[in-house]
């Protein structure tokens, strides 16, 4: 008997050295053998779930304006798909994108993708507001959509784009890269569904980034364009407040945006905050343009997870005056704190959606999640203050 709990004991403090044996240690003491299962079904679909070899759907991309497509094109590719055709209405644009993709016809038209029968997927990062009437046309015409954030840029864009939806039946997925695309938050997931850290009370997401103005195009400081600080960065964060408190209804208790410190561009924004409240936690944002140039990376995005029982901090691209690189993890619980690098872990996000073209599931995001969490960000950029700093 004493030798099984010493060979116990030592398992558990063995495996707390890894992000599993933390999933394993909250199962064994917080939920007891039951949550056994759980973990498997948890870690099946996380870090070690399956990587397709072969292609199993056929993808095509319309619009290339911001360089998250690389991203959205990684991802599908890694889920099994395959990057069949492109089509971008600028020139320059198109020509760097064809020697980065060879493997892809550049399409005269986007009509020539939406008319194809064998591609399955459109993917778009085309400038924001041009994404949502993308998606609608794929819809329409019998493909799933995959749209870099903001997918939406206005209230009227929303609705007429889960009216499309619920009339075709196609998948609307936006890729929310601060989640989908970073394994420290993926890694996050697990361990609170496995109880890490108890009930999740409040989220507190933090999305500075860094402002280069020689290097934006012109549509970016056009609000009519881009749809607004919130709509645009906050989205990430209104997404991660909803996926981390489980909440399926909420509202905006208050928003502010304002343009402090770039007067040559009157129609840009460059701070901007909310403060949430949903039926299963509350969440705060602030969203910014200014990042430092001393820092090494764009932004040292953050994500603070409270919960009942202890909390976890994300520091998504920088542990600044610490470690190198980015997808750090720090948990606390009531018995200690830990540290996990999580910067080798897979993104499941691909695959996921993947799936969910071939079998008509909602394992990567629910249409229902997607909606709301532009509906957010979407009505408090609607009805934010404006900040006035200027002296």
């Amino acid at each position: 008997m004493k030798s099984d709990q010493a060979d116990r004991r030592k398992f558990i403090k063995d495996s707390v050295t890894t992000a599993a044996g933390v999933v394993v240690l909250s199962a064994l003491t917080a939920k007891g053998t039951g949550a056994r299962e759980h973990l498997s079904e948890v870690r099946g679909a996380g870090r070690n779930a399956r990587r397709p070899q072969t292609p199993r759907i056929r993808f095509s991309v319309i619009g290339i304006n911001h360089d998250h497509i690389h991203s959205q094109i990684g991802a599908a590719v890694r889920g099994g798909g395959q990057f069949v055709a492109f089509y971008a209405k600028e020139p320059d644009l198109a020509a760097a994108f064809a020697k980065r993709y060879p493997q892809a016809t550049q399409a005269r038209s986007d009509k020539e993708i939406l008319e194809d029968s064998t591609i399955q997927l459109i993917l778009s990062a085309a400038i924001p507001a041009e994404r949502a009437p993308i998606g609608i046309e794929a819809m329409r015409h019998g493909k799933d959509y995959m749209a870099d954030k903001p997918g939406i840029t206005t209230l009227a864009q929303l609705a007429e784009v889960q009216r499309v939806q619920k009339e075709t039946k196609r998948i609307y997925s936006i890729m929310y890269s601060e989640r989908f695309e970073n394994a420290a938050t993926v890694r996050a997931g697990e361990l609170i569904k496995a109880g890490a850290i108890g009930q999740v009370l409040q989220t507190t997401g933090l999305g500075p980034h860094r402002m280069n103005p020689k290097a934006r195009p012109e549509w970016f400081f056009h609000r009519e364009r881009y749809g607004g600080i919130i709509c645009d960065i906050g989205s990430h964060q209104a997404d991660q407040f909803l996926f981390f408190t489980g909440s399926s209804k909420a509202v905006v208790v208050a928003s502010q945006v304002g343009n402090i410190h770039y007067p040559q561009y009157p129609d840009f924004e460059d701070f901007g905050d909310v403060l949430l409240r949903g039926d299963q936690g509350m969440g705060y944002i602030r969203v910014d343009w200014f990042t430092p140039n001393g820092l090494n990376t764009w932004g040292d995005g953050r994500l603070t997870i409270i919960g009942t029982d202890g909390f976890i901090e994300i520091r998504k691209n920088v542990d600044i005056a610490g470690r190198a690189g980015g997808n750090h993890l720090f948990l606390v619980d009531q018995k200690e704190t830990r540290y996990f690098d999580c910067s080798k872990d897979p993104l499941p996000y691909g695959e996921q959606l993947v799936n969910d073209i071939l079998n008509r599931t909602e394992t990567a995001m629910s249409q229902e999640h997607c909606f709301l969490a532009t509906e957010l960000a979407l009505k408090a950029q609607q009805q934010a203050q404006r900040i006035n700093l200027r002296k």
